[in-house]
């Protein structure tokens, strides 16, 4: 099962149906928070997404608040910070947990894989991305102190847009 197949509720409200947000797309997955030092990586998140959506691409921000409560805010507070801030237009999804017990279904997928030294498992802390190709499978994992618009990262999304 891809974790493209997992449902999720989107930040407004009502199923965020990831399957037409990534099949067929490369997807950067990251556990975002408004209120952590690492939140000026929306910008870089945004640039991203405004640069390859045309090539099959997407961010995809799950917010989170289980890194010392840095995501505390409402669906609708988070997405007017987002978007009044830092003018964050790709999907966001409704605010979940992606550690211990209650970790959603789609981070259970993610966290299996492992980084470029060697981390599978806990996301560490805000802003952890995942890359999952167009065919579902993840393909790239950085830590939250990496730079969206790093070389590494940006290789690994032009080695898998479908155009």
């Amino acid at each position: 099962m891809s974790v493209l197949d997992v449902t999720i509720d989107a930040l407004g409200g009502g199923p965020a149906d990831l399957g037409h947000l990534g099949r067929g797309k490369a997807v950067l997955v990251v556990n975002v928070a408004s209120r952590c030092g690492m939140t000026p990586q929306y910008a870089g998140l945004e640039r991203l997404h405004e640069r390859y959506a045309a090539r099959g691409f997407t961010v995809l921000g799950v917010p989170c608040n289980q890194f010392m409560g840095q995501e505390p805010g409402s669906a609708e507070e988070i997405a007017t910070f987002c978007s009044a801030t830092y003018g964050v237009t790709f999907p966001m999804t409704e605010k979940v947990d992606v550690n211990g017990e209650t970790r959603h279904p789609l981070y259970a997928g993610l966290v299996t894989a492992a980084d470029a030294e060697g981390h599978s498992g806990d996301v560490r802390w805000n802003f952890e991305k995942f890359l999952v190709s167009p065919a579902g499978e993840v393909v790239g994992r950085w830590a939250p102190q990496v730079d969206p618009e790093s070389p590494e990262v940006v290789a690994a999304i032009e080695a898998v847009l479908p155009a």
